[in-house]
């Protein structure tokens, strides 16, 4: 498969089952078993033979938990399964009976309609035929958007989270996990610089690796995300010279953040314009795979929006370092920018003085938020400082104390509560702060819509033989 394959969701086919309507049962028997179709259609509210018996088995012992599902592969006896409160079975016949109000029906044929991987069409289509039926591939109509379905790659996995806590990725759009996820890890290890504590972090994520501690067990998949965030912080630590704060157990590889925090602010932003020219790229390929060559050129999120915040960068560098070609090269290309942007959020408002009123104010509130959003990431400069300075006070809290035995006891105590203190504090509000510009200031270019996850019906089906 091609790399850039691996960045897009997996390719959905639209199809149609159709089987003779006596087969019907049969036929979504298959389908739940096989897993891989997601029905279209409002599903109507549980009722009937089968509702009513799970209902009266909750009234008589209401169950702790939802009941698991199971469908028996023919038709059961209900009154059987009610006697013998096999409310997994039932509750299996209720589904089924709420898929068969999706079915459209003529003459003696049923069809039912949905979305399977393409990759799976041929095995649902072999295993439908079992059982008398056909799948049948649709040319999807322009207005449906296909679910989306995130290819199972170990790598992306643990972080992908990052991106589902935001929003489905949209069907034709490029999955941002492996931007989020080095974004994320780059941001928080600036913020949370120190050694100790990015080595402690990734320790951390070791033991839930082990499934350490027992509660957080569900979240076990995500352990390389601290592992990672804890090295790359671990790296600023020693850019910094920061070991559970100032204490000199490391040498520091390029400034102190309290002593040189304009150096500090200016990376920041440097960063942070290098973030959101990549944000820009993803927009610019999702805009033009939604709405082709001139969405991806004339939108605030693509190619325009690129322009605009190039163009300021370069021009204000120009202007800093007193270099009129690069002052005169960004403003031109800014300004050309802001003229594309004009251009979109005319089209998209219509002609007329209120259709330009509008556009006016889109294009200044454009140009705005791309310059309030590069001065977001000064937070990587302010947040770093901050870590820095909570880890002085500890220490210089500790060298005050240390001296004689109890001096030596208390400052000892400081030094471990400080730290601790500090480290959950900064693990919390920095991680927060990392998702806020991951979430506000870079999704915000590579979105515009949101999808919704593929979600088959899937049921483990179980034959009469193996009924209890």
């Amino acid at each position: 498969m091609p790399s850039f394959e691996l960045a897009l969701p997996a390719r959905m086919s639209r199809v149609a089952v159709v089987a003779p309507a006596a087969r019907l049962r049969a036929t979504l028997a298959a389908i739940a078993e096989e897993g891989t179709v997601e029905l279209v259609g409002t599903l109507p509210a549980a009722e009937g033979e089968e509702a009513e018996a799970l209902r009266r088995l909750e009234q008589a012992a209401p169950s702790r938990g939802r009941a698991a599902l199971r469908l028996s592969a023919e038709a059961p006896d209900l009154a059987r399964l009610e006697e013998r409160a096999e409310r997994d079975l039932l509750a299996g016949e209720v589904e089924l009976r709420r898929r068969v109000g999706l079915a459209h029906t003529h003459g003696s044929f049923a069809a039912l309609v949905g979305w399977t991987p393409s990759e799976t069409l041929p095995l649902l289509q072999e295993r439908l035929e079992q059982v008398g039926a056909e799948a049948v591939e649709l040319a999807p109509p322009p207005w449906a958007e296909p679910p989306t379905l995130y290819r199972p790659t170990r790598v992306q996995r643990p972080f992908r989270p990052l991106v589902t806590t935001y929003g489905v990725t949209p069907y034709a759009d490029v999955d941002p996990t492996p931007f989020a996820a080095v974004a994320f890890v780059l941001m928080f290890g600036m913020m949370f610089g120190d050694v100790g504590h990015g080595l402690v972090l990734a320790a951390l994520g070791l033991a839930l690796r082990r499934g350490r501690p027992a509660f957080l067990a569900p979240f076990r998949h995500v352990w390389p995300l601290p592992v990672v965030a804890g090295l790359v912080a671990a790296v600023f630590g020693l850019l910094y010279g920061e070991a559970f704060g100032p204490t000199g157990l490391v040498p520091r590889l390029w400034l102190d953040p309290i002593d040189r925090p304009v150096p500090l602010l200016v990376v920041a932003l440097a960063v942070g314009a290098a973030l959101l020219a990549v944000g820009h790229a993803y927009g610019i390929v999702n805009r033009w795979r939604e709405g082709g060559a001139g969405a991806a050129l004339l939108s605030q999120t693509g190619g325009a929006g690129l322009g605009v915040l190039a163009g300021g960068v370069v021009g204000a560098l120009g202007w800093y370092a007193g270099e009129p070609v690069a002052l005169w090269v960004g403003g031109a290309t800014a300004g050309a920018a802001v003229v594309l942007l004009a251009i979109g959020f005319l089209a998209h408002a219509g002609g007329g003085g209120a259709g330009v009123t509008e556009a006016t104010v889109e294009v200044v509130d454009a140009v705005v938020r791309i310059g309030s959003n590069l001065l977001s990431f000064t937070r990587l400069a302010a947040f770093g400082l901050m870590h820095a300075a909570l880890g002085a006070v500890v220490f210089d809290a500790t060298s005050a104390l240390w001296g004689g035995v109890v001096g030596i006891a208390a400052g000892a105590l400081v030094f471990l509560v400080g730290n601790v203190v500090a480290f959950s504090l900064e693990l919390l509000v920095t991680g927060v702060q990392a998702l806020r510009l991951e979430f506000y200031e870079l999704f915000s270019r590579i979105f515009v819509g949101e999808g919704h996850t593929f979600s088959p019906w899937r049921i483990p089906v179980v034959s009469p033989k193996e009924e209890p």
